[in-house]
């Protein structure tokens, strides 16, 4: 069973990412295009007064990830998958250039719809930052790391309440039952990454050491975008 699942979410990553590019073509500019996107999606949730605990949560996150177009469809086997972008805050307060990201899941049960979402991930320990830079991370199947999931109208107190690690806000199009982040697994995109910083780039040369920068007008306005 296990192997099943493991196939079929192979599938429907292999889809979704194929889903996100616009043509052969224009691949080798997917990655900046992700990060306008990306800048877009994080400035128009931080100002929208349906996510009030989100402006404060990002304020004091130590990394933040953001996905601007998850996908999800589903006919009783479900399926999500998106590609995105992490910063991390530095010691210093300033923020780290953005490495990419990709984010997919499975979910089983009774479920019917398709869904288009934009996800903000904040991310408020070291713990959560360093389990996400080291490895190919699941959400909610990590020992020890919690993951609160945030809808509309829940502001900061509440959040600071739950404790976790990382909170996890979206906004949603479409029509889907059975929504949760539960399982989705977030990696390093290792191709992106090195596209866009050069040979050997990694999310740790770009995120904490810093050595893989870029001269991307893209990549400097998202930079100036974070809080």
């Amino acid at each position: 069973m296990r192997r099943i699942k493991a196939n079929i979410l192979l599938v429907l990553a292999t889809f979704f990412t194929l889903a996100s590019c616009r043509s052969s073509g224009e691949i080798g500019n997917e990655p900046e295009a992700l990060v306008d996107k990306a800048r877009v999606t994080f400035q128009s949730m931080m100002s929208d007064s349906q996510y009030p605990g989100l402006l404060d949560l990002a304020t004091r996150a130590r990394g933040i990830i953001i996905v601007p177009n998850l996908m999800r469809a589903a006919f009783f086997v479900g399926g999500r998958g998106g590609n995105g972008v992490m910063l991390v805050r530095g010691e210093d307060g300033r923020w780290s250039p953005p490495a990419f990201y990709t984010i997919g899941g499975l979910s089983f049960g009774l479920q019917l719809g398709g869904q288009s979402s934009e996800l903000i991930i904040v991310v408020m320990t070291q713990r959560g930052v360093d389990a996400i830079m080291s490895r190919e991370v699941t959400l909610g199947g990590d020992a020890g790391l919690a993951v609160g999931e945030l809808g509309q109208g829940v502001n900061a107190a509440t959040a600071i309440g739950l404790k976790s690690d990382m909170y996890a806000f979206s906004r949603s199009q479409g029509l889907f039952a059975g929504v949760s982040l539960e399982g989705s697994v977030i990696s390093p995109r290792e191709l992106w990454n090195q596209q866009m910083y050069g040979h050997g780039a990694t999310p740790k040369s770009i995120l904490v050491e810093r050595m893989s920068t870029s001269s991307s007008n893209s990549v400097n306005s998202l930079i100036s975008a974070m809080p």
